[in-house]
C-alpha cells in the first residue's frame, strides 16, 4: 500500500471514536449561524483532545487515554433501516470525494528505484521510513532518521476517512452508536430551563419511542450534557451567568457548561486575520448533507449511479450508459476497443464541455458566501477547545467509566465464577433470549438476531466501551468471550464483528503481548462478504487489516487481501483497492514491478468505469513506466490508447496526440482493423489539437521516414531514346550505387581533368557526384546549378497494416540568397535573410516560386506495411544557399474501398485529413579517426540536403545512332554520336575517356586519305577506305609510311573533334564513331565519360561530365595464329637484294564462330603488316585462290615472305614511323594505314604494350636492387640485348575479314580485323589472348636470397648463327668405275647478331636421332673435319666441304654440328646452333 499521513495506530483509533449527538434550540442555532456554521460544525476542528485523560477500569487500575478524538453530529432522524450497502447518495458522496482529491499539478516528483526500473510518482510527501528496507533496520540505523520519498495516495485516505464516517450504524456493534447528547440553548431565550427540558424530552422520545431506527444509542440512559450558549455581541453577561448558576444547581457542575462566543466586533478588528480551521472539514460535510437531501433525486439516476459514473457526469448526461464510451469501458480491462467503437471519441467530446460545467465548486456547496467563524476571536477558539475538554473529562469519560463498571458487575453476577457455568446456564435457560423463536429469532443470512438486552450483547457493549477509551486488553478479552458465544449460537454477523474487533484490539495492545491474529480478520471478512452479504463491513474490515499488515511489512498478504475485496458491485472501491495492492507489490523487499504495473492497469480500468478519468489516466501513466520499451508491444498499445482517450476527454489533447503517436510509430503487432481504429482516433484527436494552433505545422508520426536512405539527385532526369537515337545513360535514381563503379568513374574523371590541365590534377579537384546517398562523401556542400532541378528521393515506410493516403506532398526548404541581390518582387526581404516556404504551405498562400519552384505530388498512396519512394522536385532560380528541411503533406487513412461511403461518411473522412510535416535529419557517418572518436560515439556532418546554388552552367546531351549491342570479336562497325548543348551557356573543351579506349575511335583527320571509294564498299556501307586494284599474283604489295603520333592520344583521353571546338546554346553536331568488337568473347561493360567546360572561367563548377555505359555482347569470329621462321635461302640468292635475307611468316586462320545459323562464312580479304623494321613482301601460297573462304570450324594456312624495311625509310625522321604493307587477296585493297584500321591497330598495340610493361615491371625492379655485381649484370644484359635483337622480329599482322551473315532473311556483310603481334622468330603468337591461369601459392621469404647469376636462355643463343647447305639435289656417279663418290657441298654461315661471334664446326658427328636413321647414312666428310672461325657482326661466310659416298641412295647431309658463342664470353657459354631441316641428296648409280 502507499504511504499514509497517519500512523496505523492513529488511523485505527480514529476509525472508532466516541459518538456525541447535538440537539440545538432555534435561538442557539441562530447564534451559531452568524459564523456560517451549525453547532456540530463549529465544534468539529476542536474535537481532538490535546491533553491526556484518565479512567479507572473495573479492577480500579488507572488507564491513560491519549490523543482521544470525539465525533459530534447533529441528530438526523431517518426511518431507513441499516442496509448492507451504501445508499446511492452515499456512493455519490464517496465518488465526489475521490474526484475532488487529485495529485498536485507540477509537484516535485518522486523516483523509486525498484530493480531495473525507476518509477516516478508525482507527489511530495516525505516519510521517515522506507518499508522495503525494514529487514535492514538494525544495521542501517540512519534509515529511520533520513527522509525518503515514497508514494502517497491522499485520495485513498480521504475515501477511507469518508467511508468510515459514513458507515451506517448497525445492531451487531455499538462503536458508532451515540454515547451522549449535547443539549444547546441560547442565553437569549426567555426561559432557557424550559428549552433544556424540551430538548431533553425530544432526545428521550427519539431514543425510546421506537419510531426511529436511526440514530442508534449506545446505552439506555444516554448522558445528557447541558450547554448554555452566550452571544457576547448581544451583551447581557450577567443574565447568562445567573442562568448558568441555576443550571449548575439543577444539573450539577459536571453536567452543564456556559460557552461564550461571537466576541468579535467588526469595527475594531477588521484587519485581524483569524485562521479558518473549518474549511477542510466543511466541504466534505456539506457534500454529505447535500447528498442526503438529494436522495429522492438520486433514485431517478440510480441506474447511472450503480455504474459509478461521477455525479457531475450523471447530472449533465443521463444517457452516458448508452454511449460507445461506456460500452467499451465495460469490457475486459486489457481488451482494446474494436473498430466498431471507434466513433466513441466524438461522443466523449460532446460530454466533455458539460463535464466542466457540472463540476461543483466548494464555495457554492458550503452554503452561502463569506468565511467561516467570522464572529469568533482566537479567545473564542480557546473557549470552544476548553469546552470540549471539560465535556470529555468531566462528562463523557466518567460516564463511560461508570457504564463499564455497571456492565462488568452485571456480567460477573450473571456468569458467576466461570464462563463455563454461564454458558451452561445459557444453554439450560435459554440465556435470556425470548423463547418465541418463530417471531423473535428470525433466521437471516447472518444467523439469528439478539434482542438488545441479551447478555452476549452486554459483553459486546462492554468491549466496545473499553475499546473507545483505549483499554485494549480488557476489550480483547471481552471480544474474545463474545466471539465464542456468538459462534456457538451461529450468530455469524455478531461473531464476525467480535472477530474483527478482537484482532484490532490485539494489534493495538501496548507492548504487543500477543501477535496480530490475521486469521481472525480473514474469517471476519469472509463471513461479512459470503455469509452476511455485507460488503460495507467487509470493506471496513479489509481496510483495517491491510493497513495493519502493511505496518508489519506483510505486503504480500495485504495485497492478496485487497485483491480479494475487488468485486463488480463497486468500481470505485475496486479501483482504489487494486491501486493499493499495486503499491504493496512495489513495496516488498524484492519489488514485484510487473505485478505493480498490471494491477495499476486494472485499477485504471476500474477508475475509468467509475467515471474517475483523472485517476484512471494517472494509473495508466504510472504503469506505462514499467511496460515502456521492454518488448510488451500489445500492452504498450493498450496503455497508450487508453492514455490517449482519457487525455482527450480530460481536455489534454497534446498528451492524447503524444500517446496515439506512440501506438502508430511502434512496430505494432495489432490486427489491421485495430490499427485502422487507432489511426482514425489519432487523426480525430490531432485535428482537434491543430484547430486552434495553425501557425506552425506540427510533426506527424506517419509514415516513418528513413532519413539516412534519402537520395539527392542534381540535374534533369535523363531523356530516354527518341526514335533511333539512344541517349547517354548518365546517372539516374533508378541505378544502385556501387562503390567500385564510383571509384572507376572518379579515375576516369581524374584522367580527363589532368588532360585538360596539362597533365596535372588540381589540388582542389573533387569528383562530380550527381546523386548523393548514404555511401557517398557528403562532408562538403554539394553544388547545384540554377534553373536545373534538384530531386530528393525520400523513403517512406508505412508501419501499419492499413493503407495511408498522403496528399499535397512537397518539400520544405529554407533559402539564403548570396550577396545583396534581392529581386524586384522581394524588395522587402533583406539580402541575408532566409526565405522559407513553410508559411506559404501552412496558410495555402501563393508559393515563393520566384526563388524556388516546389513541385507538389497531389496524391501518394501507401499500401499496408509498404516501403515506397517519393521523388520530390525543387527548381531553384537564384544563387545562394538552399537547405532542404523536411517534407510537408496531408495525412489521411486510405479507404479500403470495399464499401461505397455515403455522403455523410465521405464528409467525416474528408474531415479526418490533417496537415503536418516531418523533418529530414540525416546523421553523418560515425567518426573513427582519433582516440576520442573511438571512445565516444561521434558522428560527422552530412550536407547532402544543403546544396549551394551556382550560376547557370552549360548542359550537354549525347545521343548515339546505329549503335550495336552485339558484335563479332574484332568486327568494325560505324556508328554516329550527336552532341547537343541544351542549356543557355556555350560549352567547350569536349573530351572523352573510357575504360576500353581500344573499343572506339573518332578517326584522325590527318590519316584519312582522299582515295576513290570503290563501288562495292559504297554498296555494302563498308567502314573501311578501299581502292579497287586488280590482283596480280606475286606482285609487290603497296606500302605506306605513317607516324604513330597521328593516331595515338596521350593517356587514353580523346579530344572530340567538333568544329570550332565549341557548342553554342541550342547547337548540336554529329560525328562518326567507329567501333571494334572486343577480342575476348562475352558481355563487356564499356564506360564512356564525356567531359566539357563552360566558356566562362573562374566559376565554382570548373567542368561537367556525362556518363554513358554500354553492354556489348562479343561472339567468336576467327582465331589467328602466326609464327615466323628464318628462310633457308641464303641472303645472296634471294630474289630481290633489298636486305640481309627474308623471313617466312605462317598465318593460321580458323573459323571458331559457334552460331552456325547466322554466320555463313568468313572471307579473308586482306593481310596487312605494320612495323618499324619489317614488312610483308609477298604471298607465297602455292594455290592461286582469289580469296580464302572459311565456313564453320574450317582452318586455312597462309604463307608470306617478310623482308626488312629500307634503312633510310626507317631512320629518315626523328619521329617513329610505321610501315604499313597491304597484301590484298581479292580485288579491293583496304588502306590499312587510314581510319579506322590504323586507329584500332595503334590502340590495340598501346593496350598490349601497357599490359606487357605492367607484367614485366615487377621482374625488372626486383633484379636491379643489389649493388654488388653491377658490372657483371650490365655485361650480361648487354649480351642478352644483343642476342634478343638477332631474333627480334616486331612484326604486326592485321588480318582483315568479311563475314556473310543471314539475319531476318537478309544477307548482311560484316567486316572486321584481327591483330597478331609477332615479337620473336620461332615463337607462335595468337590473336586470342591466353586465359590467365591462377598463380601458384608462393611461400613467404623472410630472408633475402643471393641472386643467382644471370644465365642467358639457350634457345636465344642457339639462334646466333644461321646455317645453309648448298649442293646438287641429285648426283649421278658410276660406282662400277669408281667406288668413291665425292660431292662438293657449300656451308654458308650467317652471323645474325650485331656482335662478333666465334664459331666451331665439327663434321665428325654421326647423328643418332631417329629422323636421320630413316635414311641411308653411310657417307663421310673428307678433308678438314674441324673448323674454328671468327665472324664479324652480320658477316656471311662460305665454307666448301666434300662429302664421300660409297653407294647409291638418299642421304641427309645436315650432320655438321655448329657451336657458337659471343666473342666476349668464355668457352663455357658455347651453344649448339639450331640446324635447318634435313638436307637430302640423291646419289644415282650411272
Amino acid at each position: 500500500m502507499a504511504q499514509c499521513v497517519q500512523s496505523v495506530q492513529e488511523f485505527v483509533q480514529d476509525s472508532f471514536v466516541p459518538m456525541v449527538a447535538v440537539l440545538c434550540s432555534e435561538e442557539a442555532e441562530r447564534v451559531t449561524r452568524k459564523n456560517n456554521l451549525n453547532f456540530a460544525e463549529l465544534l468539529r476542528p476542536f474535537c481532538r483532545l490535546t491533553s491526556e485523560g484518565h479512567i479507572r477500569d473495573p479492577n480500579n487500575q488507572v488507564q491513560v487515554v491519549k490523543n482521544l478524538r470525539i465525533c459530534v453530529n447533529n441528530v438526523v432522524t431517518s426511518p431507513n433501516t441499516a442496509s448492507a450497502a451504501f445508499s446511492p447518495a452515499q456512493r455519490r458522496l464517496l465518488n465526489e470525494v475521490v474526484l475532488s482529491c487529485q495529485p498536485q499539478e507540477g509537484a516535485a516528483t518522486n523516483v523509486i528505484t525498484a530493480g531495473d526500473y525507476d518509477l516516478n510518482f508525482s507527489d511530495h510527501s516525505l516519510k521517515a521510513s522506507v518499508p522495503w528496507y525494514s529487514a535492514w533496520r538494525e544495521t542501517l540505523s540512519e534509515v529511520s532518521t533520513s527522509k525518503h520519498y515514497t508514494a502517497t495516495t491522499p485520495w485513498f485516505e480521504t475515501y477511507r476517512e469518508n467511508f468510515l464516517q459514513s458507515m451506517p450504524a448497525s445492531d451487531h456493534e455499538f462503536l458508532n452508536h451515540y454515547l451522549a447528547c449535547l443539549l444547546v440553548v441560547s442565553s437569549t431565550e426567555t426561559v432557557p430551563v424550559e428549552q433544556f427540558l424540551k430538548l431533553s424530552q425530544e432526545q428521550h422520545r427519539i431514543q425510546h419511542s421506537g419510531e426511529y431506527t436511526n440514530p442508534k444509542w449506545f446505552i439506555p440512559n444516554t448522558l445528557k450534557y447541558y450547554v448554555l450558549l452566550h452571544d457576547m455581541s448581544e451583551g447581557a453577561n450577567r443574565r447568562a451567568d445567573s442562568v448558568y448558576e441555576d443550571m449548575k444547581q439543577r444539573y450539577g457542575h459536571q453536567g452543564c457548561y456556559l460557552l461564550k462566543m461571537n466576541s468579535r466586533t467588526f469595527s475594531a478588528e477588521e484587519d485581524e486575520q483569524i485562521p479558518d480551521p473549518w474549511s477542510q472539514y466543511l466541504h466534505r460535510n456539506n457534500l454529505q448533507n447535500q447528498e442526503l437531501l438529494d436522495d429522492a433525486a438520486a433514485a431517478v439516476n440510480s441506474v447511472a449511479v450503480e455504474n459509478n459514473i461521477s455525479a457531475a457526469e450523471v447530472d449533465s448526461h443521463h444517457t452516458t450508459e448508452k454511449d460507445g464510451a461506456s460500452n467499451s469501458l465495460e469490457s475486459h480491462p486489457l481488451q482494446l476497443d474494436t473498430a466498431s467503437s471507434s466513433g466513441s471519441l466524438h461522443t466523449l467530446s460532446a460530454v466533455n464541455p458539460e463535464l466542466k460545467k457540472g463540476g461543483r465548486d466548494p464555495e457554492g456547496l458550503s452554503g452561502g458566501a463569506g468565511s467561516h467563524g467570522a464572529s469568533l476571536t482566537l479567545n473564542d477558539h480557546d473557549h470552544i477547545r476548553q469546552f470540549i475538554q471539560e465535556f470529555t473529562f468531566r462528562g463523557l469519560l466518567p460516564h463511560i467509566e461508570k457504564n463499564i463498571r455497571q456492565l462488568n458487575d452485571q456480567l460477573v453476577s450473571r456468569k458467576g465464577l466461570s464462563r463455563s457455568l454461564f454458558t451452561a446456564t445459557k444453554k439450560w435457560f435459554g440465556g435470556g433470549k425470548v423463547p418465541e423463536k418463530s417471531i423473535s429469532e428470525p433466521k437471516s443470512t447472518c444467523g439469528l438476531l439478539y434482542p438488545p438486552e441479551a447478555p452476549e450483547l452486554q459483553i459486546r457493549k462492554m468491549a466496545d466501551l473499553c475499546f473507545l477509551v483505549q483499554h485494549y486488553e480488557l476489550a480483547y478479552s471481552c471480544y474474545h468471550t463474545a466471539k465464542k458465544d456468538f459462534l456457538s449460537d451461529q450468530a455469524m454477523l455478531y461473531a464476525a464483528g467480535a472477530l474483527e474487533m478482537a484482532a484490532v484490539s490485539a494489534f493495538l495492545q501496548a507492548g504487543a503481548p500477543r501477535p496480530y491474529p490475521a486469521h481472525y480478520m480473514d474469517t471476519a471478512i469472509q463471513t461479512y462478504r459470503d455469509v452476511c452479504k455485507n460488503m460495507v463491513l467487509a470493506e471496513r474490515c479489509a481496510l483495517l487489516s491491510a493497513e495493519i499488515l502493511k505496518s508489519q511489512s506483510k505486503y504480500s498478504d495485504a495485497a492478496t487481501l485487497l485483491i480479494k475485496m475487488t468485486s463488480e458491485d463497486s468500481d470505485l472501491r475496486s479501483a482504489l483497492l487494486l491501486e493499493q495492492a499495486a503499491h504493496c507489490f512495489i513495496n516488498m523487499r524484492n519489488p514485484m514491478v510487473r505485478k505493480f504495473a498490471f494491477h495499476m492497469i486494472l485499477a485504471g480500468h476500474r477508475f475509468s468505469k467509475a467515471g474517475q478519468r483523472r485517476h484512471a489516466l494517472r494509473c495508466y501513466c504510472q504503469a506505462m513506466q514499467v511496460y515502456k520499451e521492454r518488448g510488451w508491444s500489445l500492452a504498450e498499445d493498450h496503455i497508450n490508447f487508453t492514455i490517449g482517450r482519457q487525455s482527450f476527454t480530460l481536455s489534454q489533447p497534446e498528451n492524447a496526440v503524444t500517446a496515439f503517436r506512440q501506438i502508430l510509430t511502434n512496430d505494432s503487432r495489432q490486427t489491421a482493423t485495430q490499427q485502422g481504429a487507432f489511426l482514425r482516433e489519432y487523426l480525430y484527436v490531432y485535428k482537434s489539437v491543430i484547430v486552434g494552433n495553425e501557425d506552425s505545422l506540427p510533426q506527424l508520426p506517419l509514415p516513418c521516414i528513413h532519413s539516412s536512405a534519402t537520395r539527392v539527385y542534381f540535374g534533369h532526369e535523363r531523356r530516354l531514346a527518341e526514335g533511333e537515337k539512344q541517349a547517354a545513360t548518365h546517372v539516374s535514381l533508378d541505378q544502385e550505387y556501387d562503390q567500385d563503379q564510383a571509384a572507376m568513374w572518379c579515375h576516369l574523371e581524374e584522367q580527363l581533368v589532368a588532360a585538360a590541365n596539362r597533365g596535372i590534377v588540381p589540388a582542389t579537384f573533387q569528383p562530380t557526384q550527381c546523386c548523393l546517398n548514404s555511401q557517398t562523401d557528403n562532408l562538403r556542400y554539394p553544388l547545384a546549378v540554377a534553373e536545373e532541378p534538384i530531386i530528393v528521393e525520400v523513403m517512406f515506410r508505412n508501419p501499419l497494416k492499413v493503407p495511408l493516403a498522403l496528399s499535397n506532398l512537397s518539400l520544405l526548404w529554407r533559402f539564403t540568397a548570396e550577396g545583396a541581390t534581392p529581386s524586384k518582387e522581394t524588395t522587402d526581404e533583406s539580402a541575408g535573410e532566409a526565405i522559407t516556404n513553410e508559411d506559404s504551405l501552412t496558410e495555402g498562400m501563393t508559393q515563393k516560386d520566384e526563388v524556388v519552384t516546389t513541385e507538389i505530388i497531389l496524391e501518394f498512396l501507401m499500401g499496408p506495411e509498404e516501403t515506397k519512394m517519393a521523388r520530390l522536385r525543387l527548381l531553384p532560380h537564384r544563387t545562394g544557399q538552399l537547405n532542404i528541411v523536411g517534407v510537408v503533406y496531408n495525412l489521411a487513412a486510405a479507404s479500403s474501398g470495399e464499401t461505397a461511403p455515403s455522403s455523410e461518411g465521405q464528409q467525416t473522412l474528408d474531415l479526418m485529413v490533417v496537415r503536418g510535416r516531418q523533418d529530414l535529419k540525416i546523421q553523418g557517418p560515425r567518426l573513427n579517426q582519433t582516440k576520442e572518436d573511438k571512445m565516444l560515439v561521434r558522428h560527422g556532418l552530412d550536407r547532402r540536403l544543403d546544396p549551394i546554388i551556382t550560376p547557370p552552367m552549360p548542359l550537354m546531351e549525347v545521343f548515339f545512332l546505329q549503335f550495336p549491342t552485339a558484335l563479332l570479336c574484332g568486327e568494325i562497325r560505324k556508328a554516329y554520336v550527336e552532341f547537343c548543348n541544351v542549356s543557355g551557356v556555350a560549352l567547350c573543351g569536349l573530351r572523352v575517356a573510357s575504360t576500353h579506349p581500344d573499343f572506339f575511335t573518332f578517326g584522325s583527320q590527318t590519316t584519312t586519305p582522299l582515295t576513290p571509294v570503290s563501288p562495292t564498299s559504297a554498296e555494302n556501307c563498308s567502314a573501311y577506305k578501299t581502292t579497287a586494284t586488280p590482283r596480280q599474283p606475286g606482285s609487290v604489295v603497296s606500302e605506306m609510311l605513317v607516324s604513330a603520333e597521328d593516331f595515338s592520344q596521350p593517356s587514353g583521353v580523346m579530344e572530340i573533334p567538333i568544329e570550332g571546338s565549341t557548342l553554342q546554346p541550342g547547337e548540336s553536331t554529329q560525328l562518326p564513331l567507329w567501333l571494334r568488337g572486343p577480342d575476348q568473347e562475352g558481355v563487356h561493360e564499356i564506360n564512356f565519360l564525356f567531359y566539357y567546360e563552360s566558356m566562362e572561367k573562374g566559376i565554382k563548377i570548373s567542368h561537367r561530365v556525362l556518363r554513358h555505359t554500354v553492354f556489348i555482347c562479343a561472339s567468336r569470329s576467327l582465331s589467328v595464329q602466326a609464327s615466323a621462321c628464318r628462310s633457308s635461302v641464303p641472303p645472296h640468292h634471294s630474289l630481290d637484294d633489298k636486305g640481309s635475307g627474308g623471313t617466312l611468316v605462317f598465318v593460321d586462320v580458323e573459323n571458331i564462330n559457334t552460331s552456325e545459323a547466322s554466320v555463313r562464312e568468313f572471307h579473308i580479304i586482306q593481310v596487312s603488316s605494320s612495323s618499324q623494321h619489317w614488312r610483308l613482301h609477298k604471298c607465297i601460297n602455292p594455290t592461286n585462290d582469289k580469296d580464302c573462304k572459311l565456313t564453320n570450324r574450317e582452318r586455312a594456312k597462309l604463307c608470306f615472305r617478310a623482308t626488312r624495311c629500307k634503312p633510310h625509310q626507317a631512320t629518315s625522321d626523328a619521329v617513329e614511323k610505321y610501315t604499313f604493307a597491304d597484301l590484298n587477296l581479292g580485288n579491293e585493297r583496304i588502306i590499312s594505314s587510314s581510319t579506322p584500321c590504323g586507329d584500332f591497330f595503334f590502340r590495340g598495340c598501346r593496350i598490349a604494350e601497357t599490359q606487357r610493361v605492367s607484367g614485366t615491371s615487377s621482374r625488372t625492379t626486383s633484379s636491379s636492387k643489389s649493388h654488388g655485381s653491377v658490372s657483371a649484370e650490365d655485361r650480361a644484359s648487354d649480351i642478352s640485348n644483343i642476342v634478343k635483337k638477332c631474333n627480334d622480329l616486331d612484326l604486326n599482322i592485321i588480318v582483315i575479314w568479311k563475314a556473310y551473315v543471314v539475319e531476318d532473311n537478309k544477307q548482311l556483310i560484316l567486316e572486321g580485323q584481327l591483330h597478331v603481334a609477332l615479337q620473336t622468330i620461332g615463337k607462335e603468337a595468337s590473336s586470342l589472348t591466353p586465359k590467365e591461369e591462377a598463380q601458384e601459392m608462393v611461400l613467404l621469404k623472410f630472408k633475402s636470397e643471393v641472386p643467382a647469376p644471370v644465365a642467358l636462355p639457350s634457345a636465344e643463343l642457339s639462334q646466333l648463327i644461321k646455317t645453309n647447305l648448298h649442293y646438287p639435289e641429285t648426283y649421278t656417279h658410276p660406282f662400277i668405275q669408281e667406288s668413291l663418290c665425292v660431292v662438293p657441298v657449300t656451308l654458308t654461315l650467317s652471323n645474325c647478331s650485331l656482335a662478333p661471334v666465334e664459331v666451331n664446326i665439327d663434321l665428325r658427328h654421326k647423328s643418332t636421332s631417329p629422323e636421320s636413321l630413316e635414311v641411308h647414312s653411310s657417307f663421310t666428310w673428307v678433308g678438314q673435319t674441324q673448323y674454328k672461325l671468327q665472324l664479324k657482326p652480320q658477316e656471311v661466310l662460305c665454307l666448301t666441304l666434300r662429302a664421300c659416298f660409297l653407294q647409291a641412295g638418299v642421304y641427309n647431309l645436315n650432320t655438321p654440328r655448329v657451336f657458337a658463342k659471343l666473342a666476349e664470353q668464355g668457352a663455357m657459354c658455347e651453344t649448339s646452333q639450331q640446324t635447318a631441316s634435313p638436307a637430302l641428296i640423291i646419289i644415282n648409280n650411272a
